[in-house]
């Protein structure tokens, strides 16, 4: 089935989410939307299907305008969408889960034997190899997003949509994705494939759109090389390669011994976890999100108090001290999400870039704040770190990700520091940004800090370790170098050690 967008805008209030994109999917082709988080790749497939009205512009369908009211509809006319986090029901078989909502019945029961034959005839006819009577959150992730493909295609979707697919699955789990788009391809599903990773784009995609503040900035063959397509996502060139040199290391300064968590309920969330980290080295965790990252550097920084075992910084223990001890003992902390842990959206720049710093000098005199002190600290990490604001009293909020992650980074990385701990530190942010955090990360690293990062991007820890630990489960099943092939640390996020 042919997919046509033509010229759809969509507004929210004074934000041009879309403006004016038109973009045409073959049959049988896999189209790959290109773009940073916040360009409107997500919001554009949300009108596709049904969610959002567009303000202007139309929908075709092999050349025969379309108008959605609502998902249903979208389902109906051909359009499947696989969101980035499954709306799978965990506690229900995969049978189940598949015939939500489209229920068959025979003689006004639900006949779940037609369903358990939907599912494995679409599972034979893709090499999808599901079990139809499997509980989902008996499912590894990969195997869960497979069966979000057969639920679309059991309701004959022609056209599907696939929405940052591989932002939980292992290095094996993105490639069994991609051999599964170019079954699904070959045998005429039309595919959309909506995403922000260079590598993906260029190894599955048949044509490629890009995407930037809402409009279409071009399109590009799959030929192009990274740093063709990185320009065209931010607008200028950017160097994609971490440049480094090798750790001078230090001391073992920062060390976790038999770290372990559990939740109120009970459940087991840190599994004895252990590791050190030198002086001048970067020691960075992978794994698929959710194994226990989350809760790891809540506890390192004192934001989960109930751990047993030990965290010492130069001889200093750390486990269940509170926040503000631990920023006191010279730890850095940037969290995964900046907009609930790291800023406050209604806190101008300068107030922001001195909120974990008001306790004492040199950002008081007194009892009061020292402004004049507060606001030329503001003026020097606004130039030092590239932070585009129109001035240090504008609110926090109203920057782009990219500029409140380098807030974040200029307030952690602006006194004296033992330790830096980074999760997540470029999520979402643009390449261009990516670049600079990058740079500054590898500065912490050579002036002789230790420095934990902890990210689901694999080329992310790959670029910026010295060594990598994975997790799986709660626990660190094992530490290898850092030029560790990607295979092998796939198998390793997948639990399965050598």
């Amino acid at each position: 089935m042919k997919l046509e967008l033509r010229g759809i805008t969509k507004r929210f209030g004074s934000l041009v989410a879309n403006d004016a994109i038109s973009i045409t999917v073959e049959s049988g082709q896999i189209h790959a939307l290109l773009g940073e988080n916040g360009a409107g790749k997500s919001t554009l497939m949300n009108v596709l299907f049904g969610f959002y009205q567009p303000d202007h512009g139309e929908i075709l369908l092999d050349d025969v305008p379309q108008h959605f009211s609502g998902p249903g509809q979208a389902m109906a006319a051909g359009i499947g969408m696989v969101h980035q986090h499954f709306m799978l029901i965990p506690v229900f078989t995969v049978a189940e889960n598949i015939m939500l909502g489209h229920e068959p019945t025979k003689a006004g029961v639900i006949d779940l034997p037609e369903a358990r034959r939907r599912v494995r005839e679409i599972s034979e006819r893709f090499g999808f190899d599901i079990d139809p009577d499997a509980l989902v959150e008996d499912l590894p992730v990969g195997a869960q997003q497979r069966v979000e493909i057969v639920k679309a295609l059991s309701r004959d979707a022609k056209v599907l949509v696939l929405d940052e697919p591989t932002a939980v699955l292992t290095p094996q789990e993105t490639d069994e994705l991609m051999a599964t788009m170019r079954r699904l391809a070959e045998h005429g599903t039309s595919i959309v494939f909506i995403t922000h990773k260079l590598r993906e784009v260029k190894a599955v995609a048949d044509k490629i759109t890009v995407i930037r503040l809402g409009k279409v900035v071009g399109e590009a063959e799959p030929t192009a090389s990274t740093d063709e397509l990185a320009a065209l996502m931010v607008g200028r060139d950017v160097e994609l390669t971490v440049h480094k040199n090798e750790p001078k290391l230090g001391d073992e300064v920062f060390v976790v011994r038999d770290l372990t968590l559990f939740s109120e309920g009970g459940q087991r969330q840190l599994a004895e976890v252990s590791f050190s980290i030198r002086e001048g080295e970067v020691l960075a965790i992978a794994g698929v999100q959710g194994n226990g990252q989350t809760e790891l550097t809540e506890t390192i920084v004192g934001l989960r108090e109930k751990a047993r075992g030990s965290i010492t910084l130069y001889g200093k223990e750390l486990v269940s001290a509170d926040v503000r001890h631990v920023l006191e003992s010279g730890v850095g902390f940037v969290p995964e999400d900046r907009k609930v842990d790291g800023l406050v959206a209604e806190f101008s720049v300068a107030e922001n870039l001195m909120t974990d710093r008001s306790f004492s000098g040199p950002f008081t005199k007194g009892p009061s704040i020292d402004f004049a002190h507060r606001d030329s600290f503001a003026e020097q990490a606004i130039t030092e770190f590239d932070i585009r604001t129109p001035n240090r009293d504008t609110l926090v909020g109203r920057l782009s990700g990219g500029n409140q992650q380098k807030v974040v980074l200029a307030r952690e990385l602006g006194r004296d520091l033992k330790l830096l701990v980074a999760s997540q530190p470029t999520r979402g942010v643009d390449v261009g940004s990516i670049e600079f955090i990058h740079e500054r990360i590898i500065e912490v690293r050579d002036s002789g800090v230790p420095v934990l990062i902890i990210s689901t991007e694999l080329d992310e820890v790959i670029a910026l370790a010295d060594r990598i630990a994975v997790m799986y489960r709660g626990a660190i099943i094992d530490i290898v170098p850092a030029d560790t092939p990607r295979e092998q640390l796939g198998r390793l996020m997948a639990g399965v050690t050598e």
